[in-house]
């Protein structure tokens, strides 16, 4: 799994044109009006190559521009790559900054960068959003070519200072970022994995990898255990598989003195052919990342590991392989899950819904109090959202406000959806207590998540329908081709609170 070859630490300038620590290149970030200004690198030819270039339009200062301007000797770097702000420098556009800057580097083929830190932010909120934007700027899908060529790799970064500072306050905000930032790189790798490598009796080695890594408490019950624990959901959408569901739960006691606990439910369907309701083949390949909610707690868990939160986590990932066969469940079928509750089968390709109802009614027998489920759940989300957005719907707004709060200042986007009564009454079925789909599918990422929430009960709960975000067909903006390891970064803000981003 990810792990970042490139190491970032903390400098001051003495005099700006030197290269004290010998990068190849040096990266300044510029809002739009900050590229209107002189003096911006204390080389007239190289000011006036950048002024050219914005009075043609070709860089503008927007965000995501980045432009790698050989010095041809004037200063010791071989290039100065100009990165955008946007007309208002934050912590997100600077994060974004850092991505493009990280992504020219490699184009370039360059090792070592320096980052001269911009004025007018906070420094260590600088100091983390950089740190993030180049670690996740370096993310490459793994590859398995015969005979693959050498990638670059950016192995030193140098964030510059012109004025001595807290040091240890520096490196303390890079370690924490550079957590956070190869957690969330630790869930692209894992959603990126293809069906043939991650079936859920992998998933579960997985867990239990992680468990043992970080002292978590970790359980998996195989297929003979589900069926003796009654969850008949799980053991309906796994069973037209060769290879069988797994639950999967990890618990971590970081607050032994207090009651409350959080529970984090992970959709960790390893590859999706809808079942007897079969896909359509075009693009049924993405399917490898129907376990991206499974790997995105994964992430989440890599944080917690290492920054060691005051919180108490219960993890439950039901895992299956949703596959057509002879032992497959069908339309019509009436399946008895662990709360008892009985689930009229619509649609076989709805089967998400399915086993993270049980695994929401196992979090609550293991204890959790509030609980928070994340799932690539619906196609009806990217009707609603496209793939910008995650969809959110809850039971309780006074809980779903601190973790909005949160995704903010983690630079992720999501967006409430409506729980009125009406809804729910739209999953009604004549012969069971719940119906797994609704006839004309209107407001299915809505409908699609009160499922989820009927097995909530009154438990506080959160859904993230991260069925647009989790995974993409290009490149797009910051965000990489493949898997993203969407809300690795809100969960891991939120589980260890403000602190993280403040």
């Amino acid at each position: 799994m990810f792990e970042s070859m490139t190491k970032i630490t903390t400098g001051v300038f003495t005099s700006y044109p030197n290269n004290e620590s010998g990068a190849d290149a040096i990266v300044v970030c510029l809002s739009e009006s900050e590229l209107r200004q002189d003096g911006l690198f204390g080389q007239p030819q190289l000011e006036s190559a950048l002024h050219r270039l914005r009075e043609k339009g070709i860089f503008t200062g927007a965000l995501g521009e980045v432009r790698a301007l050989p010095t041809h000797g004037l200063l010791p770097y071989a290039y100065v790559l100009v990165a955008g702000l946007g007309p208002d420098p934050s912590r997100d556009t600077l994060r974004a900054a850092a991505v493009y800057a990280a992504r020219e580097a490699l184009a370039l083929r360059l090792e070592h960068l320096a980052l001269r830190l911009p004025s007018g932010l906070d420094l260590r909120g600088a100091v983390t959003a950089l740190t993030e934007g180049l670690l996740l700027g370096t993310y490459r899908i793994a590859t398995y070519r015969k005979d693959a060529p050498a990638r670059a790799e950016l192995r030193q970064a140098d964030l510059l200072t012109e004025a001595a500072v807290d040091a240890a306050l520096l490196e303390q905000a890079i370690a924490t970022a550079r957590v956070v930032a190869e957690g969330t790189n630790y869930a692209r790798d894992l959603t990126n994995l293809p069906g043939n490598k991650l079936v859920p009796a992998t998933l579960a080695e997985e867990a239990m990898r992680l468990a043992l890594q970080y002292g978590f408490a970790c359980e998996v019950l195989d297929e003979q255990e589900i069926a003796a624990r009654g969850m008949g959901g799980l053991i309906a959408v796994g069973g037209g598989s060769v290879h069988p569901p797994r639950m999967i739960t990890l618990q971590y006691k970081g607050d032994p003195d207090s009651t409350d606990v959080l529970g984090l439910v992970g959709k960790g369907v390893t590859f999706d052919t809808g079942g007897i309701s079969m896909k359509k083949p075009e693009g049924m390949e993405e399917m490898i990342s129907d376990m991206g909610g499974a790997a995105t707690l994964l992430g989440a868990l890599h944080v917690v590991g290492q920054l060691k939160p005051k919180v108490n986590l219960v993890v439950v990932i039901p895992s299956a392989e949703n596959m057509t066969s002879g032992a497959a469940y069908r339309p019509g079928d009436i399946v008895k899950l662990m709360s008892g509750h009985s689930v009229e089968v619509l649609n076989t390709d709805a089967e998400g819904r399915i086993i993270l109802a049980e695994g929401v009614t196992y979090a609550k027998q293991l204890g959790a109090t509030r609980l928070i489920d994340v799932a690539t759940l619906t196609g009806a989300v990217l009707v609603s959202l496209a793939d910008v957005a995650t969809g959110a719907v809850t039971n309780d707004d006074n809980f779903l406000k601190p973790f909005m709060d949160a995704a903010a200042g983690a630079g992720e986007k999501v967006w409430q959806l409506p729980n009125y009564p009406e809804y729910r009454a739209m999953l009604k079925s004549d012969v069971a207590d719940i119906k797994n789909a609704t006839s004309d599918r209107w407001a299915g990422a809505i409908t699609a998540g009160l499922f989820i929430g009927f097995f909530a009960e009154e438990t506080p709960w959160i859904h993230l329908d991260t069925g647009g975000t989790a995974w993409l067909w290009s490149t797009k903006g910051t965000e990489p081709k493949g898997g993203t390891g969407v809300m690795v970064r809100t969960l891991a803000s939120y589980i260890c609170g403000e602190a993280l981003y403040a």
